[in-house]
């Protein structure tokens, strides 16, 4: 935060407020300010009744910003007659409009209200159970989560917690134990192979962190493969497009570097035009350069609206979602808004 005092009587049209916006305004242009004695008692701007002009002496603005966002200006004012204020006492009010700022970036009870898009899933005490021979292993114990339209959700935990078994329920690729799975108003908690594969094929895209290309098809075959098992697939040559692959389309998995094979792996799922795109550790074998340009990508997507389904463990990456969920022991354990996500260019690990 970079600090700006004015004292008055000095000129105050330097001021990055408008003349006409809060007492800076109305002090630059009369020298004096409007002080109102019933602020414990009455709030009310039409019947507050006690009001007194106070000429000022001097005063102090200090732009009030966190790091994300301008938030306004703190305004100290000092009445006329009084000692001017000094340096010393400026250089408190700046770490007072600083601590505030702090204040209201962490406090989530007093920022606005976090406003995602529809919930087009909800899972409701999902567990899941896998049996050998005698032996039950309980993975997921009770998961309550809501998925929104058009947000980017990571999946954290420790290796083990249950968040890739969460991601494949999620596809339609395995089904809970018990608890409710609902896509858009349709109940999958028990759907039959058929339905799941109907639900993967019509909304479903998936990234995977080995890419799972076909070895002998080329790029542009691999997308059109995909594109005769849906009903309204998009341009192959438009999804190469949108990841920066266009003079790849003739080249084999084996002429392309990784990141250009989960760059080949995106378009892919691009190409099912998927309502929800799940991606499994899409950056783990990647190294720092190339995953930067993956998740550029995959910001796009998410900037065009698609849903965006991420389990990873690169704890850099939570700075891009919109809401971080990390996972404990089969459970959600705790569930994070972040109101200003990074851009995949600002991450350094």
């Amino acid at each position: 935060m970079r600090p700006y005092y004015w004292i008055a009587p000095i000129d105050l049209t330097s001021c990055t407020r408008a003349v006409s916006e809060g007492i800076v305004g109305r002090v630059f242009q009369s020298q004096v300010a409007d002080r109102r004695f019933d602020f414990a008692t009455n709030r009310d701007e039409a019947t507050a009744k006690d009001f007194e002009g106070i000429e000022i002496g001097s005063m102090v603005c200090v732009p009030f910003s966190n790091s994300h966002e301008d938030l306004g200006v703190v305004q100290f004012l000092n009445e006329a007659g009084a000692e001017p204020f000094t340096e010393a006492a400026a250089d408190v009010m700046e770490i007072m409009a600083m601590m505030a700022a702090i204040a209201i970036d962490e406090n989530e009870a007093i920022q606005e209200p976090w406003q995602p898009g529809e919930v087009v899933m909800s899972l409701r005490g999902i567990t899941r159970e896998f049996r050998n021979g005698d032996i039950v292993t309980k993975v997921l114990k009770g998961v309550n989560l809501d998925v929104y339209e058009g947000e980017f959700l990571v999946l954290m935990g420790e290796s083990g917690c249950g968040k890739s078994t969460l991601l494949n329920i999620i596809g339609g690729m395995d089904q809970p134990t018990s608890g409710s799975f609902v896509y858009r108003g349709e109940d999958f908690s028990s759907a039959t192979q058929d339905q799941l594969t109907e639900y993967r094929r019509g909304n479903i895209g998936f990234i995977f962190q080995s890419y799972n290309l076909m070895p002998n098809l080329t790029a542009l075959q691999n997308f059109k493969l995909i594109g005769e098992l849906v009903d309204n697939p998009r341009d192959a040559e438009e999804a190469l497009q949108v990841v920066g692959l266009q003079e790849r389309s003739r080249n084999y998995p084996s002429q392309m570097s990784g990141g250009q094979q989960q760059r080949v792996s995106i378009a892919r799922a691009l190409v099912k035009n998927p309502k929800i795109i799940l991606a499994d550790e899409p950056t783990a074998a990647l190294d720092y350069v190339t995953s930067i340009e993956v998740l550029q990508v995959m910001e796009q997507v998410v900037a065009e609206g698609t849903t965006l389904v991420m389990v990873t463990h690169n704890e850099e990456i939570t700075r891009m979602a919109d809401r971080v969920v990390r996972m404990r022991n089969g459970q959600t354990h705790e569930v994070t808004i972040n109101r200003h996500p990074a851009k995949a260019v600002d991450l350094v690990w």
